[in-house]
């Protein structure tokens, strides 16, 4: 893409990519983040070595076929953070995405790319990733709609690993009815749907992590989820463990398979790494087996009891993001301490494998703030539907 005021495309040699002639998503154009093969491009997953070793792919990702086939338009390969190990869209080696809702703010990674030329109008969807939050931070962050789907259910075959059993596909829209365009095309029927009316729940200790200036802001968005659905019922989600107990959890499941997935070739080629991902892999190359065991056991149990607490009819609301996003002048301790603030939030659906999405209905600061309905597995296109009455 030669005009990129969003610095969101990586500067590929612009390769024709087929698509159908008509299909679903005609008209439409998209964006795909560069841990997805696209045939006659590299495939570099935010690092130079990636990219130096890739080679021209000659296959497309599973998902990215689906919506060509589907008749949508490919627009160019988005840049990823580093191997897609941060939250931040901060990319050392091919530069910081900028956030079209608030230039002054970063525009949350590791999907910073495709957040970023969605924002801009610059393609009317992107693909993304999200492991630990890198779909559902940059669409809060840049005022968009954004799934983090049930694990497993969009394909990420022909795309690049981070933590595969965490590992999800998804993607961004500035509008909820083009959202469920694509949702149809990649989601196809639900295992699970939500009624028309589900049983809307309060997590009481998620809206708890918030200060009173946040959780002022989200109160119109809330109130207009419960006109639609009625009251919320307060509920707790913990099962007695701590956000510390499900953070660390997460982290070490992360770690680990972070580590087993990228650390040979790090360690091969002692590459240089960006500020905040070099700690987190060498954080992650000292994860232990027991660590990670007991991470394995925790979600096992934690899965469980949300899959209970939700039932088939359960539909959770709740903050997306602990603020806006925070300015591209912070310091890379107080991003760290915010993505640690975030992640708290985010694991629920991490550690769950539960679908999440995320809605731009929020602001604070003259920043986007998103708003998320959370359901059961399986109940990812009926989410998107709710998510449309409540418009």
């Amino acid at each position: 893409m030669m005009h990129d005021p969003a610095r969101a495309f990586m500067p590929y040699p612009a390769v024709p990519v087929a698509a159908a002639s008509t299909g679903p998503l005609t008209g439409l154009r998209f964006g795909v983040k560069d841990l997805f093969d696209v045939a006659g491009y590299p495939t570099s997953g935010g690092q130079p070595f990636v990219l130096a070793m890739s080679g021209i792919k000659q296959n497309n990702a599973q998902t990215v076929q689906r919506l060509l086939d589907a008749g949508a338009q490919f627009a160019g390969k988005t840049v990823t953070d580093e191997f897609a190990f941060s939250m931040n869209g901060q990319n050392a080696h091919f530069g910081s995405p900028i956030n079209g809702a608030a230039p002054d703010r970063i525009s949350g990674g590791s999907s910073s790319g495709s957040a970023a030329a969605v924002s801009h109008a610059l393609v009317d969807f992107a693909l993304g990733t999200d492991t630990g939050g890198s779909v559902r931070a940059p669409a809060s962050h840049c005022g968009l709609v954004g799934l983090r789907p049930s694990h497993g259910r969009v394909s990420l075959l022909g795309a690049l690993d981070l933590a595969p059993s965490l590992d999800t596909c998804g993607w961004f829209t500035r509008d909820l009815p083009t959202f469920l365009r694509i949702g149809e095309v990649l989601l196809g029927p639900d295992a699970k749907a939500l009624p028309a009316q589900p049983r809307l729940l309060y997590p009481k200790e998620v809206w708890g992590l918030l200060s009173p200036e946040v959780s002022a802001a989200y109160a119109p968005a809330l109130d207009k989820i419960t006109r639609t659905y009625g009251t919320p019922q307060p509920v707790e989600v913990l099962n007695g463990h701590s956000f510390d107990a499900l953070y660390w959890g997460f982290r070490y499941i992360q770690g680990h398979e972070a580590w087993k997935t990228d650390g040979a070739l790090i360690e091969r080629f002692h590459m240089p790494l960006g500020p905040g991902v070099a700690q987190r892999f060498a954080w992650s190359k000292a994860v232990t087996d027991d660590q990670w065991n007991k991470g394995l056991s925790l979600r096992t149990a934690y899965r469980s009891f949300l899959a209970d607490l939700l039932g088939d009819d359960g539909m959770m609301v709740m903050p997306t993001m602990p603020d806006v996003a925070p300015l591209i002048s912070a310091d890379e301790s107080s991003l760290e301490d915010y993505r640690n603030k975030a992640i708290q939030m985010l694991c629920i659906a991490g550690l769950t494998g539960f679908p999440q999405l995320s809605l731009p209905w929020a602001s604070r600061l003259d920043a986007p703030l998103g708003i998320s309905l959370f359901g059961p597995s399986g109940s990812d296109l009926s989410l998107i539907q709710r998510a449309l009455q409540s418009q």
